[in-house]
């Protein structure tokens, strides 16, 4: 039985209610009466069910598609602008005791190199990281409970949130870390993590147990009910994602979108992030060998469809994607990227050498983070290391009734601008920081509030002289 609000994985990720919905969208894909009803409801930003979206996923006729797009980057404007939140993930260690059959940390694999960093090492990995410019870290671990105990992780925390190198800091640490006890998760917010992320990888059950044959992961219902744990242990962020390519991309949909609205139903608030990553190529994992692999136009009608469905949510793309295929889907909702990555168990401060790779997949996107800005400022992005909001506390439903109002532009924009400054300033190549230098001129006449507006010019003047931290 379905129920949104059931703290149940199978009662609010149903079975039935996904192959129910996924027949109502194959049987509706044409229906042009039906789907311009779902596009007049989207277009006033209040979202869509997962049974709505469905039918814009199927949807066959052209014109209706491009419709989709022209309104998901609208959506996309009018909640987050122009802004691209900046990010790079830091692995602690690739130790794990998990089976999982795409992820090459499996515990049967004999050949990856096992690598678990010491805090001095975290140190140096941290101080590389805030010499490109990095502000937010994504925390990312394998789950042993030997190896990478909870404890483990908070000192990890501490180290990061501990370093101040020349103008840097980390000013954010999101954590993806495996499913665990609420109070785990009181314990990673009371050290002052931002979100806490959680990909299911599958929503579906039989896929799912297959997948992760052996380990503490095979545990269905205790890893898809990890978001209910993490908000009853106070963590007001979450970001769930899915693993495209394991399973049919519409049955993860369907799935990925009841998640949110089971947050939103029982606590309130829905996800803070949503993740699109495809699986890729790693040590021993060839993603050939599973079948329901995605092309880039199918990704990028999912995004777009996110976008719609859940307009407030921020969305991730990673650097497993190519330039080309992140350039498109910035344009229909995506909101967060990283830049710069390294997938491997250090790597920031020393490359690692190629007999010792412990990347966790291949990454498709080897810019280094000064190109990346600077080619998301050539096409009018505003890079931004913005964290203001989770250190003002603005977070969960704080956070998410900013979003809804609109007021966002009037403290996350000047929030970009400044923080963007900091980088011209500390980390960019010459050509990059005159980039920047027109870009931010041309954007401050788009704060809205006239005295923030003051505010900002005269605090970015202060930047350019040597102060720093300023925000709204």
């Amino acid at each position: 039985m379905y129920d949104v609000k059931s703290l149940k994985a199978e009662e609010f990720i149903s079975h039935e209610e996904i192959m129910e919905t996924l027949a109502y969208a194959e049987a509706n894909k044409s229906n042009r009466e039906l789907i311009e009803q779902i596009l007049e409801k989207a277009e006033k930003r209040k979202g869509l069910s997962h049974r709505e979206a469905s039918v814009l996923l199927d949807c066959d006729i052209p014109e209706m598609n491009e419709k989709i797009n022209k309104l998901a980057e609208q959506i996309k404007k009018d909640f987050y602008g122009n802004r691209i939140v900046m990010f790079a993930p830091l692995y602690l260690s690739n130790y794990c005791v998990n089976g999982c059959v795409y992820c090459p940390y499996h515990m049967k694999n004999k050949k990856i190199p096992r690598k678990k960093l010491t805090q001095e090492e975290i140190k140096a990995e941290v101080i590389a990281l805030q010499d490109m410019g990095h502000k937010r870290l994504a925390l990312e671990a394998g789950e042993d409970p030997v190896n990478n105990p909870i404890e483990y992780i908070l000192e990890s925390i501490k180290t990061i949130y501990s370093i101040k190198h020349k103008n840097g800091a980390i000013r954010r640490v999101n954590v993806n870390i495996a499913a665990t006890t609420v109070e785990n998760y009181r314990k990673l917010k009371d050290a002052g993590i931002g979100t806490y992320i959680l990909f299911q990888e599958t929503y579906h059950k039989e896929s799912y147990l297959k997948l992760h044959p052996t380990g503490p992961k095979h545990d269905y219902a205790y890893h898809t009910e990890a978001m209910d744990r993490a908000m009853e242990g106070g963590i007001d962020d979450v970001g769930l994602g899915v693993l495209f390519g394991l399973e049919l991309y519409r049955y993860e949909l369907a799935g990925l979108l009841m998640h949110a609205e089971h947050l939103e139903a029982v606590h309130g608030v829905g996800p803070h992030t949503i993740s699109v990553p495809r699986i890729r190529r790693a040590d021993d994992i060839d993603p050939t060998t599973f079948d329901n692999g995605i092309d880039d136009d199918t990704f990028a009608k999912i995004v777009a469809i996110i976008r719609i469905a859940v307009p407030y949510t921020g969305m991730i793309v990673s650097t497993r994607e190519s330039k080309a295929c992140r350039e498109r889907v910035l344009h229909l909702g995506v909101s967060q990227i990283s830049g710069g990555s390294k997938t491997s168990v250090g790597g920031y401060a020393e490359e690692e050498p190629e007999d010792e790779c412990s990347e966790q997949f291949d990454v498709e996107d080897k810019r280094t983070l000064d190109q990346v800005v600077n080619w998301l400022m050539t096409m009018g992005y505003i890079p931004s290391f913005c964290t203001a909001c989770y250190r003002e506390g603005r977070t969960g439903d704080r956070f998410m009734s900013l979003c809804k109002s609109g007021q966002i532009q009037n403290c996350c924009h000047p929030n970009a601008l400044m923080t963007l400054q900091e980088y011209l300033e500390d980390y960019a190549s010459p050509e990059t920081k005159e980039i920047g230098e027109k870009l931010i001129l041309s954007e401050i006449g788009n704060v809205p509030n006239e005295k923030v507006r003051g505010i900002v010019t005269e605090n970015l003047e202060n930047i350019r002289n040597g102060k720093r931290d300023f925000r709204f």
